[in-house]
Parts: structure tokens; C-alpha cells; sequence
């Protein structure tokens, strides 16, 4: 059996699970019993009543299954407005009123047995479809999530099936018909017992997988909310499979940013929803590039984005990833002709590789991941400096060192950077 869970959202998600699934329990509960009652109701109004009167030593009243049925009918109808009403004002079952519940559900087929053998043969109504009615009861049970009311529900079916015999049935033990043998009918009691304890293990296995799925998205939530809306799939299902705390520490990566051109100029004057849909346009195949290759958006920028490769998971090929990333967004411009559309998109990335400092800042209601220092200062003057150079794509001397190919692009010489002792050289890359 599972250990109670400790975590009060947890139980707090779960009681309303159980409280939908037993408003679901109870509607089909109803309307299954509205079926039957309307199926017999109708045999009953019919000739093929007659057909039924063979088999009855009394006469069978035309409206018997309204009388045995209905009030049952009426019962769930009841219940299910009481757990419409308790679920609106947030509130729980109470445990005695859930085994009360099963207890007066379950007696259905028990009153049916009972009623039925006042017209007919006892023989003949314990070896009708009528018992079978407390599997019905049984497999709606593991709905109730919990292993205690449905392995309850099959005592209460065993013995409510067992006293109704024993108070009906003259037994013989010398009879030839098996219905009219005690071991017969304790066999069948043990079935619905044991088939109670089935369905608690059921309930008890759907309860453990809503865990699972309820802890597994609550650690999905956690690391959206560590590494923004956007998060690569691959990179979440891999943090997943280690866990880890991201504490602050010190990590070599390659830092992305991206920003649009004339962006403001363009959207100046244009409805709302034309630059919001322009955007969303734009970063839908940029960010699929960023997440082909492993980086994920660190953060939005208005019209541009900062992206992190090699953390928070260790990514040796950090910068060639990034290039390869910045090369494609740049393709895929060109592909579909977009610096030429009928509002430019003309783009600056500026990529630089180093050290940096990584971890969760915030406070503890909200936390972001995050990178800090001078790499991540470095690349974002990078991407500033492709205006002054008229270059889509610049990158510092560090990420030509990790592409190991000098060739791959031409330098644009060294250049003074603000809070940097010594200028720093640049390149252009092509695609």
C-alpha cells in the first residue's frame, strides 16, 4: 500500500480527483439503474409479462421494478445533487458518509433478491442475473480511488448475498441442483469478496499513477518556472532524469542574443495583434533552432531574446551548438525571404563563450535560472556591434577558438569594450 503523501497540494489535488470521480461513479451509477428500471419497467407493461408469470407462484405486480428500482434511482439522483453542491463550496466527503453510501448502493441487488423470491421460486431467483448486479457495484468502486471502500463495498455484496440466501433458500444437501447446495452460494460470496479486494488494489494502483502523473507535472511546473515559459522538451526531460538543485556555481558557456532591427520603427502604428502575431511568427523558428541544437531562451527582451548554451546541463560543444543555431535562424530568414517582406525582419546576434557564473535567483516565491558576468556583459555588446559593422552574426575570439576553423569567418579586428581592460577581436560569420 502507498505511504500517505505528506504534501498538501497533493492532497489537495487528489480529494478533488476523488470528488470528481465519484460525481462520475455516481452519474453512471444513475443512469445505468434509470436504463434498467426503464428495460423492466417496459417488460413488465407488456405481454411479455405473461411469459414471466410462468415462472411466478403469485401475481407480479405491473409496476414491481418501479417499486424496487425507483427509490434507488431517486437515491443516486439525490447524491449526485449533494456532491454538486459540496464540490462548488469546495468541500470533502465525510468517510462515514462514503460507507453509508455503499452500503445502501450495494443493497440494491440484495432488495431485488429479496422482493423478487416473494413471486418466484427462490431456486430460480438466486440462479438469475440478478446477483450479478453486485459486480456492477464492485468495478464502480475503484472510482472511489482508495483501497478500504471498494474491498468494503465486496463485505457488504458477500454478505448482504449470503444473508438473503440463508434467509430464502431451503437448503438441501442432498439436492441434485447446485443453487440449493450452502458451498455454492459461499463460493459466490468469496467471489464477491475477493472481487472487492481486486478492485481496492485497482484503486489503490489508479491513485499511485495520479501520484506519479500530479509529482511528475509538479517537477515539470518547477523547471518551466526555473527556466522560463520556453523550455526545450529534451532539456526538461533530461533535467527531469537528474535532479538536481542548480546551486550557484561557475560553468563554461556560450550566451546568445538575438534583437531585431528597426523593430520599434516598424511597429510603430500597426494594431496590437499584427506585432503580436509578427513576433510569434518570428521566435517560433528561431526558438525551434535554439532547441535542435540544446541552448534554451533564457529570457525575452521585447524584440529579441538571450539564449544559454551549456547550462544548466554540462554542454562541451557549447559554442559550435550555438553557431550552428545562429546559422540556421539566419538560413531559414534568407529561405523564406523575410529581410524583404513587407516589414523586414532583419536581425544582429552576438555570441561569446567563457565562464560564468549560473543558479536560481530570486526570492522564494518566484526564482529564475540564470547566467552572470562578464560572458554574458561580452555577448550582449557583441550583438550591438553588428549595427556598426553591418553584420548579422558577430562572435568573439573565444568562439572562433571552440570552432577550431579560422577560416569559418573574417575578423573585423579587436574593438574597446566597456569594462574590458584590453580591446577585445571580433569576427563576422557567415552562413
Amino acid at each position: 500500500m502507498l505511504a500517505p503523501s505528506t504534501d498538501p497540494n497533493f492532497e489537495r489535488a487528489l480529494a478533488a480527483e476523488i470528488m470528481a470521480s465519484e460525481r462520475m461513479r455516481v452519474r453512471v451509477l444513475a443512469a445505468v439503474l434509470a436504463i434498467l428500471l426503464a428495460i423492466q419497467q417496459a417488460i413488465f407493461l407488456s405481454p411479455l409479462r405473461d411469459t414471466l408469470q410462468q415462472f411466478a407462484h403469485d401475481p407480479l405486480p405491473p409496476w414491481l421494478p418501479l417499486g424496487i428500482i425507483g427509490p434507488f434511482v431517486a437515491y443516486e439522483v439525490l447524491v449526485i445533487f449533494i456532491l454538486r453542491y459540496r464540490v462548488s463550496r469546495g468541500l470533502d466527503m465525510p468517510t462515514p458518509a462514503r460507507f453509508a453510501n455503499a452500503i445502501v448502493e450495494t443493497s440494491l441487488p440484495t432488495v431485488m433478491l429479496w422482493w423478487i423470491s416473494h413471486y418466484i421460486s427462490p431456486a430460480i431467483a438466486f440462479s438469475s442475473w440478478l446477483s450479478m448486479l453486485y459486480f456492477f457495484y464492485i468495478a464502480a468502486s475503484t472510482l472511489r480511488l482508495n483501497f478500504v471502500l471498494p474491498a468494503f463495498t465486496g463485505a457488504v455484496a458477500a454478505f448482504g448475498y449470503l444473508g438473503i440466501v440463508y434467509a430464502k433458500l431451503p437448503f438441501d444437501s442432498a439436492a441434485t441442483d447446485p443453487v440449493m447446495l450452502p458451498m455454492y452460494h459461499l463460493l459466490k460470496a468469496a467471489v464477491l469478496l475477493g472481487g472487492g479486494i481486486i478492485a481496492g488494489l485497482i484503486a489503490l494502483r489508479l491513485r499511485g499513477k495520479f501520484r506519479v502523473a500530479m509529482e511528475a507535472a509538479a517537477a515539470r511546473e518547477r523547471v518551466t518556472n526555473l527556466f522560463g515559459q520556453h523550455v526545450s522538451p529534451a532539456v526538461v526531460d533530461r533535467l527531469l532524469a537528474h535532479p538536481k538543485d542548480l546551486p550557484g556555481e561557475l560553468r563554461e558557456i556560450c550566451v546568445m542574443f538575438l534583437d531585431m532591427r528597426n523593430f520599434t520603427a516598424h511597429a510603430r502604428g500597426r494594431p496590437p495583434n499584427e506585432v503580436v502575431d509578427y513576433l510569434n511568427g518570428a521566435f517560433a523558428f528561431m526558438i525551434e533552432s535554439i532547441d535542435r541544437n540544446g541552448g534554451f531562451i533564457n529570457k525575452f527582451l521585447g524584440d529579441g531574446f538571450m539564449a544559454i548554451f551549456g547550462a544548466p546541463l554540462d554542454d562541451p560543444a557549447a559554442a559550435r551548438h550555438a553557431v550552428a543555431a545562429a546559422r540556421e535562424v539566419l538560413a531559414e530568414i534568407d529561405r523564406r525571404g523575410l529581410a524583404d517582406g513587407p516589414w523586414p525582419l532583419k536581425i544582429g546576434i552576438g555570441l561569446h563563450a567563457g565562464p560564468a557564473v549560473t543558479g536560481n535567483v530570486g526570492s522564494p516565491r518566484r526564482k529564475e535560472f540564470t547566467a552572470i558576468g562578464d560572458t554574458v556583459n561580452l555577448a550582449a555588446r557583441l550583438e550591438q556591434l553588428t549595427k556598426e559593422h553591418g553584420a548579422r552574426l558577430i562572435v568573439s575570439d573565444a568562439v572562433m577558438a571552440a570552432l577550431n576553423d579560422a577560416g569559418a569567418g573574417t575578423p573585423l579586428g579587436t574593438v574597446a569594450i566597456r569594462g574590458y581592460a584590453e580591446p577585445v577581436r571580433i569576427w563576422r560569420l557567415d552562413i
